[in-house]
């Protein structure tokens, strides 16, 4: 199994995310660390770290390549048949890995992800409350669960991306993309691929501070080049179409047969106008299909709901 943590300047919270995956219960992994040139402690921290445990591997960029970049980097170099994100900021309860390895090992090929339930925490490690994502995702049939996905997309918190998940899945997939809410994207091309179980016990604590992604930047500017420095930009004015695009990207290039792509497509697209609470989605999916440029409208056939507003 490989862990990948990418890391930039978090030295208040790294060492205690560390702690907690050296600490599992299940303990045969490699733990990547990809530092992406911080300018605080986080090397020293990391270094030492991998001077006292053989499972720590550390790598530090020579300049920093934006989130999506480092995050992928910690997955390109990873050798495991399991895989799993660390964030640098989170803590795992002990249970954690053990929990979601003896899930897939004894769950069919079609389950490519496991992810136990999350409780919120402050900077402090105090509990905030719990959240719940509603990213059960079991339905054998894909367009069944895309269009669950298409549901609850812009309110879950997407902590699934931290899931165990299935490395020749994964591999299968773009992985984070150098915009804004790609790891939602990633999710739906996950889904496509196969079905996603939630674990019923709170094994992820989340971490709520001022200094994580989504409340550390004032604008969506800011934020666009977190993801990826100088590729984000004008992504953001149209941010919503951009995410549905994407998202109907990845099920196209997905390993699903053709025959069931255009069905998957139109359940997601329905459930996602439907939680904009609107009727027409004419303008929407001709837009949709002015981006993609190589799928006829007429594959989605009719009726799906109303465009999104930006």
């Amino acid at each position: 199994m490989s862990l990948g943590l990418p890391v930039y300047n978090g030295e208040r919270h790294l060492a205690q995310a560390i702690d907690s995956i050296l600490g599992q219960t299940f303990g045969d992994f490699e733990l990547i660390i990809t530092d992406n040139a911080s300018t605080d402690a986080t090397g020293e921290i990391c270094r030492g770290y991998a001077e006292r445990d053989s499972r720590v591997r550390y790598v530090r960029n020579e300049t920093n390549v934006g989130a999506a970049r480092n995050f992928n980097l910690t997955f390109e170099l990873a050798r495991g048949a399991y895989f799993k994100w660390v964030a640098h900021d989170d803590v795992c309860l002990p249970t954690f890995l053990e929990r979601c390895v003896t899930t897939l090992d004894s769950a069919p090929p079609s389950v490519v992800l496991c992810m136990p339930r999350t409780t919120l925490i402050d900077q402090d490690g105090a509990v905030v409350g719990d959240h719940d994502d509603d990213f059960d995702l079991r339905q054998p049939r894909a367009a069944a669960r895309l269009k669950h996905f298409g549901r609850i997309i812009l309110s879950c918190g997407c902590h699934s991306v931290f899931g165990l998940i299935r490395t020749e899945v994964l591999r299968r997939t773009r992985l984070i993309g150098p915009f804004v809410a790609s790891d939602t994207v990633l999710l739906g091309e996950l889904a496509a691929e196969g079905e996603l179980w939630e674990l019923p016990e709170r094994l992820f604590l989340a971490r709520i501070h001022a200094e994580c992604s989504h409340r550390k930047f004032k604008t969506a500017e800011e934020y666009a080049e977190w993801f990826a420095p100088a590729q984000s930009r004008g992504y953001v004015r149209f941010l919503r179409t951009k995410l549905a695009t994407e998202c109907v990207r990845g099920i196209m290039r997905s390993s699903r047969p053709a025959r069931e792509k255009p069905a998957c497509v139109a359940a997601f697209l329905y459930a996602w106008c439907r939680r904009q609470g609107q009727i027409d989605g004419g303008a929407l999916k001709r837009r949709l299909f002015a981006q993609l440029g190589r799928m006829r409208p007429t594959a989605l056939g009719d009726g799906v709901a109303e465009p999104v507003q930006h």
